[in-house]
């Protein structure tokens, strides 16, 4: 499953990177806001997972930008913030974010935290011929 990740903090997107090809599925990796709403139009990844607090186009507004693209509504959109205040949870779930994974991204509860949004098995666990 294409999953991507929009990151500007580079150890945070080494860390989930790693840690999605380590149970089968295929990161696709952007470091901004921009080249994330991008890559989003250009791939149609089932699965989008953004942190909140990036310089230039911020997490609301890459959510609201791919939420708003034809072909896009649909897109399941997690967040991965630090961000988990009260106002802030409010925040998320007004600009469509399906819900969120708080930081610091703990490696054994990842992607227990990830599977209630993930839509089928990871690419591992496809046949050869369906890659």
């Amino acid at each position: 499953m294409a999953i991507l990740v929009v990151e500007d903090n580079e150890d945070n997107l080494a860390l989930l990177d790693y840690l999605l090809r380590a149970y089968g599925h295929l990161p696709l990796l952007a470091r901004n806001g921009a080249d994330g709403v991008r890559i989003a139009i250009e791939e149609r990844p089932e699965l989008i997972l953004l942190d909140i607090r990036m310089p230039g186009m911020d997490g609301h507004e890459v959510a609201a930008t791919i939420k708003s693209t034809p072909g896009l509504e649909q897109t399941c959109i997690v967040a991965v913030t630090a961000s988990v205040l009260a106002g802030e949870r409010e925040r998320i779930v007004a600009s469509g974010f399906d819900g969120y994974i708080a930081k610091p991204i703990d490696p054994e509860s990842f992607i227990g935290e990830l599977e209630p949004f993930l839509p089928g098995p990871p690419a591992a666990e496809t046949s050869a011929g369906e890659r």
